[in-house]
Order: C-alpha cells, then sequence, then structure tokens
C-alpha cells in the first residue's frame, strides 16, 4: 500500500527506491536500515528527553497516514541515514536562469520563489549540508568545524589570520573594533541562530536611511509572508517553566520595566508534525542547544522551510562552492559566476585554488545572500575584475550595536547551560525566549532590546575557566561577607563538581544579548586580496557603555557579578556580533551616490540610478542601519519584497498558493524544472552514481593539476613540434580537474575504469576565460594498440567557454617498456599528456602536451581519498587505489625544485572588450618570406573610408603586435589611435614573435616587411596616401635602413616616430657587457635564444634560468622571480621599468616576448658597438651617408628615448637627431627623453598616455587631423 504525496509517492515498507542525489555517506550497516525507503516509512525517534509526559504541552498528534522523513539522531553516527537536498557538482548544468549564492534567510527566498516562478535555478553554498542529528553536540565534535579568519589586532599590527576548515560550521571573523560570528552550511546562519522572529520597530524602517518605497510601503506584508513559511511562535505557556526565562523577566520587573518583558516569537516547534512546506518536525526538547546546531529536529531553519520548498521545485543545490566574483556575460546574455569548488580536496593546490575558478551562466538573475559580509566580500572581488557598482559597496556596514555579556553567579538559579538530554523538570529551554524590549524611545537610535540566552553544551566545561580569566568584572553593589561567602562557594562547587550542578555559579550564571543601533560606521575592504573588517568606534562609544551599565545593574539587582563577552578581553577588547549587517545598505534615493542598491536590492552601477537589474541583494547587506532588534525577520521581509520585485520587473510569476503536501526528501522533487532534455554526459553521469548509490559501494577521488603549452593552429602534427613552436609564440595552457570515481572496485577491475572529471581548463589564446569542464571522463591505463606493451590513461571531455562555444579535449599518457631501468623516461612519459583540442565539426584547433610538475604531483597524492564511511574502509580503497598505480607506473619524483616563476596562463587581468583585428592579412616580402599584418578600423562611426591618416607600427625584435595592442592594460596603443579615428596596421616582421625568427634573418633583412606591408597598405586605399610610421627598436632600426637604402621610397611617408633608436644604434653599458654572450650560447645551446622557458627545458637552460637569478639589471626594486623577465633582460638588457609594469603584464610575458637568433644579434651587436654606431646592410657597409641622408629630408621624424632605457642608450636618438638636423637643418626633426621610462614602458606600461600625447601631436602636426576633434 502506498501514499500518494503531491504527485510523488512514499513508497511501501520494503520497497526499493532510488535517487540520483546521495544520501549522507552515514549509510545503514544494518538490515533494516539498509535503503533509503526504510527511512521514510517510520518516524524516528528524537534524542531522549527526560522532560516528564505531564509536563509537556498538549500537541496535536500527527495525522492518520503521514510518515516522518527526517531520520533524526545523535551526532550522525554510522549507520544512520539523512536527506540530502544538494547533489554533486559533477551533475551541475553550464547555465540556468537563475544563480543564488548563499542559503540563509535571503538565499532560500530566492531560490524557493524563483523556483515556483518556473525558473530553472542553481545554488551555491560555501559550507556542508548536514541535518539533525549531523550537527555537533561536544568541544570535541565542534573543534574541526571551526574557521577563524580576519585580522587580528589585538596585540601590533593586523596579522591575517585563517585557519580551520574554510567549509566548517562555525565562522569567526576577526574585524577592527568588533568581531563577527557566523555560520556555513545549508541553511546559513539560520542553522545556529537562536531563532528569535522579531520585526523591527515602526521608528526604525521610517528613518530617512531607507528608500522612501520602503518607508512609505512598510514591510507588514512581507513579515507576514515570511511568517507564513516560518510560522514563528512564542514559548507555550503550557510548557514546562524556565528558569533563565524567570530570571529575565525578575530583572524586568527590578529595573521598572516589567511591562517591557514578554516571550518572544521564535521559529522552533513546539508541535510534532509537518510544517508549512511538509517537512515533518518534532517539539523542541528545550535542549538549549540551537546556537551549535540543534539535533532535535525541532529548529525552523532554512533547510527545512525555503530550501525544502526549493528543492520541490525543481531547485538544484551544490555545497562546498565557494562564490569568488561576478562579471558580465561576455554577450551581454546575464551574467557569470565564477566560484572555486572545495570538494576533492581542491584547496589543496593553494596556487591554483583562487586562480583556476570554476563558473556558472546565471542567464537572468543573480541574487546575493551570502550574508552581509560573504556579499560585501563578493561584491568588492567582482569590483576588482571590472563590475561596475557604487563606491558605498562595503561601507556603512553594522554590528546590529550587538553586546554578548553575562551576569555571573548569581543569587537565583537560571539554568543556561545547554545540555542534549535536560534533567527531568529542568529544562533549558530554546537559547532565547524573552526579552526586555526598551526600543520605544524618543530618539530611536537609544531603543535597544535585552534577551535571555543559553550556552551550548560544548563549552560547558571551559565556561567558568573563562568567566573568572575575564578582567573588567563588575560586582553586586551589595557585594557582603555573607553574599562573598556564598560566590566562593557556589565558585568552588563547579570548579569540583562541573558545570551543572546545582547552586554552583555556572548553573547560576545569566547570559545577556543586546541588540540596539551602532554608529553603522563599519567598513569591508581588500587587504592584500583579503577581507578587512573595521568596526571603527563600536567597543568604545558612550552608547556601548550605558547599555553595559543597565547590564551590570541588572546583574547586580540579583546578586551577579557583572561580566563582558570574554572574546572582549581575548580579542583586544573588542565585542563580537552575530548580526552583521550593511556592506551594500539599500540607497535612501535610489542613487549610487547614498547606497549601493535600490529599494529592490538591485545592485546600482556608479553614482546614479543605473542599476545592474539582474544582480540582486537578499541577505543583511542591504540594511541600511542598525535596526535594534534581531534582523532575521527583517531580512526575510526585505527578500521576499525584492524577490517579488524584480520578478514582477522580470514577467515572472510566482505561484505563492501550491502548497506542497508531506514531502519525501528521500525521493524526487514533486515540481523539477521543465527544462530540456539532458545532454548524453549528464545521463551518463546520474548512472554512474545511480548505480555506486544502490549497492552502497566505496569511491574515490583525487585532484590534478597539469600545465605546458598548445599550439593553435592545424598545421603541426608532431605533438612534440607544436609544444616548442607554442612555447616559442607563449601559448601555454593548464588544466585543475578533480577525478572522482563512485565504485572503485569498477575503477580497478573494468577495462575503460570509468572516473568523472571536474574543474577548469585555461587557455589564454582560445579564450580570456576558463573553460568549465563537467562530466569528463578518466580512463586509467587502458591498452593502446597503436603500440606493444603499452597502457593510456585517457583524458576525454567537452570544455564550455563563457561565451558558449564547445570545445573537444582528448589527451593520453603513455607507458611502455622502453622506459625500462630510466627513472627519468618514466616520469617523463607518466608526467607528460598530449593533448589534441577540436571544435564542434571534429577540426583540429590545437595541439600540444601538458605535465605534471613534482610539487603538483605530491599535492594530487595528498588529495587522494577514499568515501567509505569507515575508517577501515577508506584505509582499503585507498590502498587499493594507491597499489593499482604503483604496479602500472614507477615513477622517479627527482627533479629540481624551482620556486621561479615559469610562464603559466592566466584569465584574469586580462582587460574586457579589448577589440580584435578587423582583418588579419598575410603579406609577402619582394625574397618570398611571407609575415603576418594586422589592421583595425577606426573605433568611429566614420568607417574605414572617412578615417584619418593611416598608421604603421612596427615592433622590435622578438615582439609582435602586442607591445602596441597589449590586452593588459588600460588603453594600448592601437586603441588610443583608433579612438582618435585612425586606420592602425601593425606588422609581425620576420624578426618578431615568430617561427621566422629561428631561420637566422636579421634586421636587415626585415626592411623588406616593411616595405610588403606599406604596398599591402597602399592597395588597400583607393588613392594611395602617405602613411604615418610608429617604429620600436630594431623595426625602427630596419624602417632607417630601408629608407635610407631607397627600399621604400620617402614619398610613401607621412611621417615618422623611432622609438628608442632609429640610425645610430648604440647599447648602454650593460648591454654592453655581454657583448660575447652570443658565441659562447652557440657554442653551448645552439643559434636560437628564446626569453621563454619551462622547468622540462634541456639542462643548460635550466642553469641559465638558476643563474640569471641575481642577474644584475637594476637595483633592488627590479629584482623579481619571472624566468622570462630574466631571459630577455640577459640577451636585451631590461626592457621595462617594473614600476611602470603592472603585474598582469608582467606574469603574462611569455605572451609579449619571443626571441633572437644568434646571428641576427651578431649583426646588431657589431653595429651598437662600432665606432660610428651606424645602421649598415648584412656585409656591415655604413648605410649613413650623405647621400642616403638626403632621401629623408621630406619626411618629419620624433624621435623619443627613455632615459632609463638599459638597453638602448638614449645617446642612440641623440646622435641620430644631431645627424640629421646638422645634413638636412632644423626643421622636421623632433627629439623627447622620458625620465624613469625604459625601453618598453612607452608601450606597454600603465604610464604610456604622454608618449601617445606627444605622438598623435606629431602626427596631427604631419597634416592630417586639424579639423577633427581631438578628444580620444
Amino acid at each position: 500500500m502506498t501514499s500518494i504525496v503531491n504527485g510523488d509517492q512514499l513508497p511501501a515498507e520494503g520497497t526499493e527506491t532510488w535517487d540520483s542525489r546521495p544520501h549522507s555517506k552515514f549509510q545503514a550497516t544494518n538490515p533494516s536500515a539498509s535503503s533509503p525507503s526504510t527511512a521514510t516509512t517510520h518516524r524516528v525517534d528524537t534524542p531522549k528527553s527526560s522532560v516528564k509526559d505531564g509536563n509537556r504541552p498538549k500537541t496535536k498528534k500527527q495525522p492518520v497516514g503521514t510518515k516522518a522523513n527526517i531520520e533524526v539522531s545523535e551526532n550522525g553516527e554510522a549507520g544512520k541515514i539523512f536527506p540530502r537536498l544538494s547533489i554533486p557538482v559533477e551533475l551541475m548544468k553550464h547555465q540556468y536562469d537563475v544563480v543564488v549564492i548563499g542559503s540563509g534567510y535571503g538565499g532560500g527566498v530566492a531560490a524557493s520563489r524563483m523556483a515556483r516562478g518556473g525558473q530553472s535555478v542553481c545554488l551555491l553554498e560555501l559550507g556542508k549540508e548536514k541535518w539533525p542529528g549531523e550537527y555537533p553536540s561536544t568541544l570535541e565534535n565542534a573543534a574541526p568545524e571551526i574557521h577563524v579568519t580576519g585580522h587580528l589586532t589585538s596585540k601590533g599590527p593586523a596579522k591575517w589570520i585563517n585557519t580551520g576548515d574554510q567549509t566548517g560550521l562555525y565562522r569567526l571573523v576577526l574585524g577592527e573594533g568588533q568581531n563577527a560570528f557566523m555560520a556555513n552550511g545549508l541553511g546559513g546562519t539560520s542553522l545556529l541562530n537562536a531563532n528569535v522572529f522579531m520585526r523591527a520597530d515602526e521608528k526604525t524602517v521610517a528613518c530617512r536611511l531607507w528608500p522612501k518605497e520602503i518607508r512609505h510601503e512598510g514591510l507588514d506584508k512581507y513579515y507576514d509572508r515570511a511568517e507564513s513559511v516560518l510560522q514563528p511562535s512564542p514559548y507555550p505557556e503550557d510548557f514546562p517553566p524556565l528558569l533563565k526565562l524567570k530570571t529575565l523577566e525578575e530583572q524586568a520587573k527590578k529595573l521598572g520595566w516589567g511591562d517591557k518583558f514578554r516571550r518572544v516569537n521564535q521559529t522552533t516547534r513546539f508541535v510534532d508534525g509537518p510544517n508549512s512546506t511538509g517537512v515533518e518536525m518534532n517539539a523542541s526538547t528545550l535542549t538549549g542547544m540551537d546556537c551549535t546546531g540543534i539535533n532535535d529536529g525541532s529548529k525552523s531553519t532554512t533547510l527545512v522551510t525555503y530550501l525544502s520548498d526549493a528543492w520541490n521545485w525543481g531547485t538544484e543545490i551544490f555545497c562546498e562552492c565557494e562564490v569568488r566574483h561576478i562579471k558580465p556575460h561576455p554577450k551581454g546574455e546575464g551574467y557569470i559566476v565564477y566560484f572555486a569548488w572545495h570538494g576533492s580536496k581542491r584547496a589543496t593546490f593553494k596556487n591554483n585554488f583562487y586562480s583556476d575558478l570554476m563558473w556558472v551562466h546565471a542567464k537572468k538573475f543573480v541574487f546575493l545572500g551570502a550574508g552581509s559580509l560573504g556579499t560585501t566580500e563578493i561584491l568588492l572581488r567582482s569590483k576588482e575584475v571590472g563590475l561596475k557598482m557604487s563606491e558605498r559597496v562595503g561601507t556603512t556596514m553594522s554590528g546590529n550595536g550587538d553586546i554578548l555579556a553575562f551576569g555571573y553567579n548569581t543569587d537565583l538559579e537560571v539554568n543556561a547551560i545547554g545540555r542534549e538530554v535536560p534533567l527531568p523538570d529542568l529544562p533549558i529551554g530554546p537559547t532565547i525566549n524573552g526579552v526586555i524590549d526598551c526600543r520605544d524611545q524618543e530618539n530611536f537610535l537609544d531603543g535597544f532590546v535585552i534577551e535571555e540566552g543559553a550556552v551550548p553544551g560544548g563549552v560547558a566545561s571551559l565556561f567558568q575557566s573563562m568567566l573568572q580569566s575575564t578582567p573588567g568584572k563588575i560586582d553586586s553593589q551589595n557585594f557582603g561577607l555573607q553574599e562573598r561567602l556564598r560566590h566562593l562557594v557556589s565558585r568552588s562547587k563547579s570548579r569540583l563538581l562541573g558545570p551543572y550542578v546545582q547552586d554552583g555559579s555556572v548553573e547560576r550564571t545569566q547570559i545577556y544579548l543586546i541588540m540596539s543601533h551602532d554608529d553603522n560606521q563599519a567598513i569591508l575592504s581588500l587587504k592584500d586580496d583579503k577581507p578587512h573588517l573595521q568596526f571603527l568606534g563600536v567597543g568604545r562609544s558612550d552608547h556601548v557603555q550605558h547599555l553595559n551599565h543597565v547590564l551590570a545593574e541588572a546583574t547586580s539587582k540579583i546578586g551577579g557579578t557583572y561580566i563582558n563577552s570574554p572574546f572582549y578581553a581575548l580579542l583586544g577588547q573588542d565585542e563580537i556580533t552575530v548580526h552583521a549587517i550593511g556592506g551594500a545598505n539599500m540607497s535612501s534615493d535610489g542613487s549610487g551616490t547614498l547606497g549601493a542598491t535600490n529599494h529592490k536590492g538591485q545592485l546600482l552601477k556608479g553614482f546614479e540610478k543605473d542599476c545592474h537589474k539582474g544582480i540582486v541583494m537578499v541577505d543583511g547587506s542591504v540594511v541600511p542601519l542598525a535596526l535594534g532588534a534581531n534582523p532575521f525577520a527583517t531580512i526575510t521581509a526585505l527578500a521576499e519584497r525584492s524577490v517579488e520585485e524584480v520578478a514582477k520587473e522580470g514577467g515572472i510569476k510566482i505561484d505563492y498558493e501550491t502548497k506542497n503536501g508531506i514531502l519525501n526528501l528521500f525521493g524526487r522533487p514533486a515540481h523539477p524544472h521543465p527544462s530540456a532534455s539532458e545532454d548524453e554526459s549528464l545521463q551518463y553521469a546520474r548512472n554512474i552514481i545511480k548505480n555506486a548509490e544502490e549497492g552502497t559501494r566505496n569511491g574515490i577521488e583525487f585532484t590534478e593539476v597539469m600545465e605546458g603549452n598548445l599550439y593553435t593552429g592545424d598545421d603541426i602534427d608532431d605533438f612534440e613540434i607544436a609544444t616548442r613552436a607554442a612555447i616559442d609564440s607563449g601559448d601555454t595552457a593548464r588544466f585543475y580537474l578533480s577525478a572522482h570515481a563512485w565504485d572503485t572496485d569498477s575503477l580497478l577491475s573494468r577495462t575503460d575504469h570509468p572516473a568523472l572529471l571536474t574543474g577548469s581548463m585555461t587557455c589564454r589564446a582560445l579564450s580570456r576565460d576558463p573553460f568549465m569542464v563537467l562530466r569528463g571522463n578518466l580512463q586509467l591505463f587502458n591498452q593502446d594498440f597503436r603500440s606493444p606493451d603499452t597502457t593510456d590513461l585517457t583524458y576525454d571531455f567537452d570544455m564550455v567557454s563563457t561565451t558558449g562555444e564547445v570545445i573537444h579535449f582528448n589527451g593520453y599518457k603513455t607507458v611502455n617498456e622502453s622506459v625500462a631501468f630510466s627513472p627519468w623516461a618514466v616520469w617523463k612519459e607518466a608526467s607528460t599528456i598530449y593533448v589534441t583540442l577540436t571544435d564542434s565539426s571534429g577540426a583540429r584547433i590545437a595541439r600540444g602536451t601538458l605535465h605534471i610538475s613534482p610539487s603538483a604531483f605530491e599535492a594530487e597524492a595528498r588529495t587522494i581519498t577514499s568515501t567509505n564511511p569507515s575508517l577501515f574502509g577508506r584505509i582499503k580503497s585507498s590502498s587499493q587505489f594507491l597499489s593499482f598505480l604503483a604496479m602500472h607506473v614507477l615513477k622517479s619524483f627527482i627533479g629540481p625544485l624551482n620556486p621561479l616563476q615559469w610562464p603559466s596562463p592566466s584569465y584574469s587581468g586580462y582587460i574586457a572588450d579589448k577589440v580584435p583585428p578587423a582583418k588579419t592579412m598575410q603579406v609577402t616580402a619582394s625574397d618570398g618570406v611571407e609575415t603576418t599584418l594586422r589592421m583595425w578600423n577606426p573605433a568611429t562611426s566614420k568607417g574605414p573610408q572617412q578615417a584619418k591618416a593611416r598608421i604603421l607600427m612596427i615592433p622590435s625584435v622578438a615582439t609582435d603586435h602586442q607591445i602596441f595592442a597589449l590586452p593588459t592594460i588600460r588603453r594600448n596603443a592601437v586603441e588610443y589611435f583608433t579612438a582618435a579615428g585612425h586606420e592602425v596596421f601593425v606588422i609581425t616582421h620576420r624578426i618578431g614573435k615568430t617561427i621566422l625568427a629561428e631561420k637566422g634573418y636579421t634586421t636587415f633583412d626585415a626592411r623588406l616587411d616593411i616595405k610588403a606591408a606599406l604596398e599591402e597598405i597602399r592597395n588597400l586605399q583607393d588613392s594611395p596616401e602617405e602613411i604615418y610610421i610608429i617604429a620600436h627598436g630594431e623595426g625602427s632600426m630596419a624602417l632607417a635602413m630601408a629608407l635610407l637604402d631607397g627600399t621604400i621610397p620617402a614619398s610613401w611617408i607621412k611621417g615618422i616616430t623611432a622609438s628608442n633608436v632609429f640610425m645610430h644604434p648604440k647599447f648602454t653599458t650593460t648591454a654592453s657587457s655581454i657583448f660575447s654572450f652570443p658565441r659562447f650560447y652557440k657554442a653551448i645551446a645552439g643559434s636560437w635564444f628564446s626569453c621563454t622557458s619551462t622547468p622540462a627545458d634541456p639542462l643548460t637552460q635550466r642553469t641559465i634560468d638558476q643563474a640569471l637569478r641575481f642577474y644584475p639589471v637594476g637595483g633592488v626594486k627590479e629584482m623579481c622571480n619571472s624566468v622570462v623577465c630574466h631571459r630577455a633582460s640577459l640577451v636585451f638588457g631590461r626592457l621595462y621599468t617594473h614600476a611602470y609594469l603592472n603585474s598582469d603584464t608582467h606574469n603574462t610575458l611569455s605572451r609579449l616576448l619571443g626571441g633572437i637568433s644568434v646571428r641576427n644579434y651578431t649583426h646588431i651587436a657589431k653595429m651598437a658597438h662600432s665606432a660610428s654606431h651606424s645602421v649598415t646592410d648584412n656585409e656591415n657597409i655604413s648605410l649613413v651617408t650623405p647621400q642616403n641622408l638626403e632621401k629623408l629630408k621630406e619626411i618629419p621624424i620624433l624621435l623619443v628615448s627613455g632615459a632609463d632605457n638599459k638597453r638602448w642608450s638614449p645617446e642612440s636618438t641623440d646622435i641620430s637627431y644631431n645627424t640629421l638636423r646638422d645634413a638636412l637643418g632644423e626643421d622636421g626633426f623632433e627629439r623627447a627623453v622620458w625620465l624613469g621610462k625604459g625601453d618598453l614602458d612607452c608601450w606597454i606600461g600603465e604610464g604610456n598616455g604622454g608618449v601617445l600625447g606627444r605622438v598623435r601631436g606629431h602626427l596631427d602636426s604631419c597634416g592630417r587631423g586639424e579639423d577633427d576633434d581631438d578628444d580620444a
């Protein structure tokens, strides 16, 4: 017999059922609990309470035919089964209509309502999923769940602290002036709060800091809606009396505030039966354990209300996902949410964890409900990567005026120490039950509430020591001899007999929690990429002192000693708040001047009212001031309002009416999202998980990072040659993947050894953002039928770009007997993966190799984890897996440990919206050599035919178009001149960053490429016009050679800017010191010197890299660890001043710098060291003659130099300048020198505006652009 429940069936007893969502790892170990169906067919007892039946309330009986669906147990012992709303990240889709960040009250509201609005919803939560029965109840169990982070300021300068499990249940954030406590877990802080549902008073809501829409309309409608879900109620009159509640009432009367005392509404359940969502709940056993997670199933968290409802309506929930930042979708289709996944011990790879992020696409909305601190941090990081927002983000935060304090060793029994099983007739009760409500003041800012509390049992043994060691105690006003003796006896009892002894000092201690109004001046900022919380002045205000005096008086009235929070002394006299609010405050006038969000919670873009309609804050971050009350009711109401408002704006109709009935949390959602059919990979993953879960099999998981070089193109078939070409071009790649096999036995015994791959792939040559990898296939050591005695480890997956492009990745490692007795060969083979990338049509787009470094291998070994719930099972499973690997591969871990910065891919720092070339052309020189010419159209609306002067830019040796079109600076030269209306061309000549340069061409040869480029540009014009040229370094020298020997007619040239050198190359002292290096290098390493290097390069190159650590290229400010920087400085001298180079450019130098042939270097060096410093042909015959100089007479020339150039002496342009003036007269020749700038600073440095402006001025003076606006 079965019962029909809202479209889903509860199976009859003994009937098997399965869901693709994994259940808790605490699977049943006895036959009667071997399947999920068993847990859904009978009620499971709550932890036994000693409260006598006669003192329990007369509760409603559970309706006939309903069945409990939460199995509750103490401490989550093995053998218990718990529901799981969350699903593995492996089952995530690439895009959803809505992404919700965080799972507290706001996140729960957003997920539930959007799912009820027919939207596909993805919810990301940093913490883990835990249900009643899994929460720690002892200090031993709680300790591993504690995460402490922040800047410790109690002693000396602020020191960054980050210790503990980042996904742990308890998080303490250290701040300056005040600290904050919060929860991580599915359900957010609702898992640990004190359940008090208190509406903000009318005066607070009417404050001018709120938006007018809220001031005028109020929040009652949304408070009511929140109450309908959370169902708060006061502690029942017919429940057993609570001593701490009675004590608070007595204190209120003694203070003359008896009329201000009342029992508070709270979201604790006092009756058995289903809640508003349809989740079966239990009546409270009155343990007082709410603030560490209560195990009796009575707490109406968002987990059992909004989130269970969201799940039932199709929301897909993913835990251990730490959102880092949000960016607009590249095509304007919503937003990309970037997150770090804590699964599979991915955080072991510290260098990759926060750089190689995963992402999910939100097509319509992103709702931020990560809590005030979490949401604000996400916004600040998003701002750093380019998301426009108000400068008010991170400001005007508040601790809600929280004060935690204690009335120690009073004359009354208080019984405020929580315990899992209370004594008969002496329950502790929920954490908070009563309030002295003093909010009705003439000035609402003077209002406050005092509530009683309970200390969780986990810290009971430490409580007395903490209190007695806290300084600043205030004794009772009537502290006579008799009272002192009574205090001594009570203290001794607690010390000797424990915290629960009757009449002991701990049992006589009242716990206070005050909420009031602070000055809302707290700030959250990023300091060294870490959140820095400053509650300036909070612990030192007169108001706080007044409230402490009130509490001291209340304590004195009952004969106790007043003690401020132990945290106050422990953490540098800083208060602690459990109610951090603000950071993305609603603006009172809707503008970004007065707030960060509008009245709907939408993120404002700047100082005006323009907003990101799809980015909505739904947590305490939007609250513009301290509420003077427990805030979650207001937060929930605001979230309900914001979601309703944006849903209306987006044409989404939310179904508020349909009821769930009783939910079967072990079954399937009753209202799954009606999305398109799942792709094959998702179905395949579900089947793998299903097969493993049905048999409760043991799994294994690990994480791997491999990086290397992929050559983009289909013209090189050989992997090694493709890799070398990619190294020379700086095309790097890296994957950061986690492998999860749900069945270890299958992994090791089946021929295909399947495991699922999840993570990211970075390849800057193909996408500026990381590719997302979901449900890839890893097969271990299959027979390679192409070679005898060879096995392959294969990686096969689709990777998706943020623009939706799908690229297929196929890679394999090979191991065979050819590596026998050669540890190095074994390692080389086992650590190399041969990669081919293909597009959706199957056409090859890249090829190369990736490698795993020894340090990455060691980290990978530490991530190997068995998912077996028992210790023995984990040891067995891990041993099986490691033994399997050892049998197939013998590896040597000998290799150089090198902390140098090797070239690596990076997607952060690349500026969005860089315009690619409008056209890329191959031009052929007179000697048949083909080079590349790129063209950019003017950025104005005039179009190419109405462009101003056409500009040809010529880079130096070992570089290409990127020195003029650098993607890592705000404004590069190409952007500057196209914005001014010019059509820009850049030639990559044969000695530039191209594989052609390895053939040994000289600078003199490159003049032919410049001519070919000019001919092509002239052919593109209806009527050939003069072309302005900007040339740098050897490109400038090649231009000079071409003009002097007549290769290029002067009539083609409108004007020239020659950067750092022109006709007279002269090295600096540093550059001259390595004059003989090319001959030495050629003898030991060959005729080609590359500026890039990898740890896998030959010994010669690695030795050079090590020797160059302290190469004298400048003062201490110029020292760095970049291999590319060192190698380039060796052969060219220092090319830039580090102060002008941003970190993103420095980190990607391998994409900017190629190499130089020994032949070309020798030719350049001979010119630079000659007596005349004149440019010469390949026969070393000077081209600077009076006859040749006459060819330059009609060309306006601007010579520019950096005074701090460590390659070309500024005398290089000075000699040319004076030579031209002496030979041809003063008119038409200019020279400018920029102090502090090096060779490339004029073009790749952030501070290039002055140089570009001077060049543009020279261009305009050459006769073009006089009639156009000069505002680019």
